[in-house]
C-alpha cells in the first residue's frame, strides 16, 4: 500500500513538472510573438508617419514653385547668400541662407523654409509653414531628428535621421526607400563614418552612428547618391 502511494506521489510530481515546463514554454512563445508584433507595428508606424510628412512637405514646396514660377527676380547672380551655393531656381533657398531679409536660423531645418517670389521682387521671403499659411509643420516621428532641406548645385533634397540603435529603424527606412524609384531616395547607414549628402556643404551630413533617408526633389549632374552605385 505504501509502495502504491509512493508511486502515485512520484507521478504527481512529474505531472506538475510537465505543467510548469509547458507554462514556461507558452509564456516564452507568447513573449516572442508579442515582441515580433510590437516591432512590426513600430516599423509600420514609422514608415506611415515619414511618408505622410514627406508628402506634406514636398507638396508645400511644389505649391510655392507653381504659385511663383519666376521666384525672386531680384536674386543676384550665382552664388547666392552666405553659403555661396548655386541654388536650383525657383525652389526655396536653404533657410540658413542670409540673402533673405528676415533673420536666418543657424541650421537648414525644413520647418523654416521660405517661399521666393512671396512677396514678389523682394528678398523678404514669407515662411511656408506657420499659422499665417495654415500649414503647420508636424513634429518629427518618435526616434527621429528634424527634417532638413537643402538647395544647392547638387539639387534640392530632404533628409531625416535617427541615432536610435533599435533594428526596426533601419528596417523602416529601407521599406520607405523601396517605395521610391532607384536614385530618387537613398537609405544611409552611417555606422562606421559620417556620410556627406551634399558635395559643397560639409555640414549637411548623415552623422556617425545615424541611419538616414535622403529624398531627392530635384537632381543635377553633381548630385550625390550615397549608397547607390548606378546613379543617375
Amino acid at each position: 500500500m505504501l509502495v502504491r502511494q509512493s508511486q502515485k506521489g512520484s507521478a504527481l510530481i512529474y505531472i506538475l513538472i510537465a505543467i510548469a515546463l509547458l507554462a514556461a514554454l507558452t509564456a516564452t512563445f507568447m513573449d516572442s510573438s508579442s515582441g515580433q508584433r510590437t516591432t512590426a507595428q513600430e516599423t509600420f508606424n514609422i514608415v506611415t508617419q515619414l511618408n505622410s510628412q514627406l508628402n506634406f512637405i514636398r507638396s508645400a514646396i511644389q505649391e510655392c514653385v507653381l504659385t511663383y514660377p519666376d521666384g525672386d527676380t531680384t536674386m543676384p547672380a550665382d552664388p547666392v547668400g552666405n553659403t555661396a551655393v548655386y541654388p536650383v531656381r525657383p525652389y526655396p533657398l536653404q533657410p540658413n541662407n542670409n540673402y533673405q531679409a528676415s533673420s536666418t536660423p543657424s541650421s537648414s531645418l525644413a520647418k523654416d523654409i521660405r517661399c521666393p517670389g512671396n512677396p514678389g521682387n523682394s528678398n523678404d521671403h514669407a515662411k511656408i509653414f506657420g499659422s499665417n499659411t495654415g500649414k503647420l509643420f508636424p513634429p518629427s516621428p518618435k526616434f527621429f531628428g528634424d527634417w532638413r532641406y537643402f538647395n544647392s548645385k547638387d539639387g534640392v533634397s530632404l533628409f531625416i535621421g535617427s541615432d536610435t540603435s533599435d533594428a526596426f529603424i533601419g528596417t523602416a527606412l529601407q521599406k520607405l526607400d523601396a517605395q521610391f524609384t532607384p536614385c530618387e531616395a537613398q537609405y544611409i547607414d552611417a555606422a562606421s563614418a559620417a556620410v556627406n549628402v551634399v558635395s559643397d556643404q560639409p555640414g549637411m551630413i548623415c552623422g556617425l552612428g545615424v541611419k538616414c533617408i535622403l529624398i531627392h526633389l530635384v537632381t543635377t549632374p553633381t548630385t550625390l547618391y550615397p549608397g547607390e552605385t548606378s546613379c543617375p
